[in-house]
């Protein structure tokens, strides 16, 4: 007998519920998740540290990537879903390594994201993020919940832009299962301007043409002046919206859930924070040697709340402070930003910057 719930879309109610599903996992210890072939390696990374064990003994945990290579990181046949994606490596190189994911045999990635940027993390520094989509544990432990289903093939690359070599741990975990039609694609964009332009607004994300939902965004934010730089309102421009959106915020913080400047209860520190669906985990303070600015890394999930389009979709973001007599200030600051959201296919070739120097934290 046929079982109906198709095992995606879970939540603590489902659990109790039967499916004809298939669960699979890929990793160096299994590269085509296949079923029964894991921890088959005879050789691999860790081989010489296994050789008193033999094979199974945590031979091929890990792999390495060379320099100026794409890594294929998982290659599945559908239909199915990517349910969880666990990943780690060097924290100095999580700007120089480009994530990309294609559905059912597309040339163009629907998530082109640097690595870190992708779990939060647009700052060469570890952090901890207690959200749901994005949980980031200690030390640099990424883990993605999006769900990401497919209906042909699902492939996932990672590009090794840096002259290194880093050993690279990863997991993909999947479900192989029937995809309603109802179910959209996911996709994630990275852009970044560095110095924002004078009075124009910064663009999250443009040229989105279909049918979707917009369910999260991440921003990596440096201030380049003195004083509060998060005034800026972020507009959602929905189906049609030319001049004016339909979706305004009434300021920067007070979008990643936030308010009054971010401030602890003395009003004079900036507080990090991190919860379900929005926060502020990231906070890089001068050192007065190295380090001259602060920097902000800060999430936003619509996930009880996805801002849904019909046709198309553009995300705007003001650079705002205060000057002089009461009157705003536009910046110009460093800011890279993450769009996450679901769409019908084909979509829009990105239009991004992603040469090294582009990607440079300095």
């Amino acid at each position: 007998m046929k079982l109906e719930y198709d095992g995606l879309g879970n939540s603590l109610s489902d659990l109790t519920r039967l499916s004809d599903a298939v669960t699979r996992s890929i990793s160096a210890e299994n590269f085509k998740g296949e079923k029964g072939n894991g921890a088959m390696a005879t050789e691999g990374v860790h081989a010489h540290s296994a050789r008193e064990l033999g094979q199974g003994w945590k031979v091929s945990p890990c792999v390495k990537v060379a320099p100026h290579s794409t890594f294929t990181v998982a290659e599945i046949e559908g239909p199915g879903a990517v349910k969880h994606m666990w990943m780690t490596m060097d924290y100095r190189l999580y700007r120089q390594f480009i994530l990309r994911i294609y559905w059912d045999g597309e040339t163009e990635p629907s998530v082109c994201v640097p690595l870190g940027d992708f779990f939060c993390h647009g700052w060469l520094e570890r952090t901890l993020v207690n959200s749901v989509p994005i949980v980031v544990n200690p030390s640099g432990g990424f883990n993605s919940y999006w769900e990401m289903p497919f209906r042909k093939k699902c492939l996932i690359t990672l590009e090794n832009l840096s002259e290194e070599e880093p050993e690279f741990f990863y997991q993909i975990n999947y479900v192989l299962t029937e995809i309603p039609e109802d179910r959209a694609y996911f996709h994630a964009q990275w852009r970044r301007m560095n110095p924002t332009n004078e009075k124009e607004e910064y663009v999250i994300l443009d040229d989105v043409k279909g049918r979707g939902q917009y369910v999260g965004t991440y921003v990596a934010w440096q201030p380049n002046s003195n004083g509060w730089w998060g005034e800026g309102e972020v507009k959602f421009f929905l189906d049609g919206d030319r001049e004016f959106p339909t979706i305004c915020t009434t300021g920067t913080e007070d979008y990643f859930g936030g308010a009054w400047g971010f401030t602890d209860s003395t009003f004079k520190n900036y507080q990090e924070f991190s919860s379900p669906y929005c926060g502020l985990p990231q906070i890089i303070r001068p050192d007065g040697f190295t380090k001259a600015n602060l920097r902000f890394g800060m999430y936003r999930w619509h996930i009880c709340d996805p801002i849904r389009f019909s046709e198309e979709l553009k995300v705007t973001m003001q650079a705002l402070g205060w000057r002089n007599k009461g009157r705003f200030l536009p910046l110009r600051d460093d800011i890279a930003s993450v769009a996450y959201w679901y769409q019908t296919e084909p979509h829009r070739p990105f239009r991004q910057d992603l040469s090294p120097d582009h990607l440079e934290v300095i």
